[in-house]
């Protein structure tokens, strides 16, 4: 009997199209909130400046990428009116980020629609099932920030650990 192979399993190409797809679900769901234009950097970045402002370079640190690379995040911000930049009071080389009442609303709607897309997909998975699904995905983080940061989110089964939001 002839042996049969099979093609290897493709867990990276399957983590980018799920990825793309919460991405899509996310636009979508904020579109019918009346947010459309949804930007990969908008979660995170309104998510950090909802608690309160932040510096151009700290806010780079938390999305990990360049002060050039933040700063372009924050102009976009600034131009869709969710975000303004000022001069530090104690240092007038640093520029800080702050949310508009507007930016505020628009970090509003990004937990909802988080929310309501992690509540939505509870209910199609098993828990242990999901349980699964967190451990491999924690085991892709060779990051130590991105480790660390991990630590601090609730798992599945309800051992929510320091549970602090991201």
């Amino acid at each position: 009997m002839a042996h049969v192979s099979r093609p290897a399993y493709r867990f990276g190409d399957v983590l980018a199209l799920a990825r793309q797809s919460w991405l899509d679900q996310m636009a979508e769901g904020l579109c019918n909130m009346g947010y459309p234009g949804y930007r990969r950097s908008d979660a995170l970045a309104l998510r950090i400046l909802r608690r309160e402002p932040v510096s151009i370079g700290r806010l780079g640190h938390a999305l990990g990428v360049t002060r050039q690379a933040a700063r372009k995040v924050a102009a976009g911000l600034e131009r869709r009116g969710f975000a303004v930049t000022t001069r530090d009071a104690r240092d007038a080389r640093q520029v800080n980020l702050s949310l508009t009442p507007e930016g505020h609303a628009y970090a509003q709607a990004i937990v909802t629609v988080i929310e309501r897309m992690n509540q939505d997909l509870s209910r199609r998975v098993r828990p242990a099932d999901l349980a699964a699904a967190d451990t491999v995905l924690r085991a892709v983080l060779t990051d130590t920030r991105a480790r660390s940061l991990a630590e601090h989110l609730p798992r599945p089964d309800g051992d929510e650990g320091s549970a602090a939001e991201v």
